[in-house]
């Protein structure tokens, strides 16, 4: 079994910037390349390495396939833009929709499903049906889907920032009326920074989300690897494990 190697590289202005080399070369293995956004617990960037439930996840299955991995962080909406040029080969927990299938191929179910939370500050923008969020302006991450009503409606008001952080330090400044995020890391990065919000008892129910390879990458071959390599850790426990480990975690 070939160890995994991380490689760290940050997006700015179009160059890439490798934080730490990689170790070895791809003669020793394949080099599997990774777009990331910060997204607390589901990928932790810092500016030592890459960790989170989504990224264990993958870690294993690329240290089991015999790939080494290097990891790109850019904000959600690049990472989707690297995957249509064919810059990077995959990320890492987008919902599948017919838009992303023209530039993507869902692979692998891999991420469990997950509530969609409508975070609030004031009283007046709790949320107790879906009608109550027109009129509101709702803080989302640029590029995310949701669930397909939300998604399709062109009658709400959205705020689309790159980052929950910056999401939620808005509602608390009340620049946006509701935040929209799924629950570990709505609640995740409440919980960091500290902030003063409630949550609103309209919720929606989620869904699997996806290991994803750009239909530009070679990796595009490889589908029935991790597939193979997936079905393997589920039968031996090893995925419930590393999911267990994080619902844990954000239950306290």
């Amino acid at each position: 079994m070939i160890p995994v190697h991380h490689c760290v590289s940050r997006l700015f202005t179009g160059l890439i910037v490798c934080l730490i080399p990689l170790i070895g070369s791809a003669q020793d293995g394949r080099i599997v390349t990774v777009g990331v956004n910060h997204a607390p617990p589901y990928r932790v960037v810092t500016n030592h390495e890459v960790t989170g439930l989504y990224v264990d996840i993958f870690n294993e299955i690329a240290d089991r396939a015999g790939w080494k991995v290097s990891y790109v962080e850019a904000p959600f909406r690049r990472v989707l833009l690297m995957m249509e040029e064919g810059k990077i080969d995959i990320m890492l927990g987008p919902l599948r929709s017919e838009e992303r299938e023209r530039v993507m191929v869902f692979v692998a179910p891999v991420y469990p499903p997950e509530r969609k939370l409508f975070f609030y500050r004031r009283d007046e923008h709790r949320i107790t049906h879906y009608d109550d969020l027109r009129g509101k302006k709702i803080g989302v991450l640029s590029g995310a889907k949701y669930f397909e009503r939300f998604d399709n409606d062109e009658d709400l008001v959205r705020e689309p920032i790159a980052h929950y952080e910056n999401l939620m330090k808005m509602l608390e400044k009340d620049r946006v009326d509701v935040v929209l995020a799924p629950e570990l890391v709505g609640r995740y990065t409440v919980n960091q920074l500290g902030v003063s919000v409630s949550v609103s008892p309209y919720q929606v129910p989620g869904e699997h989300s996806y290991i994803a390879i750009s239909r530009a990458s070679p990796l595009i071959d490889d589908q029935g690897e991790i597939n193979r390599v997936f079905e393997q850790m589920r039968a031996e426990g090893t995925y419930d494990k590393l999911v267990m480990g994080y619902q844990d975690h954000a239950s306290q």
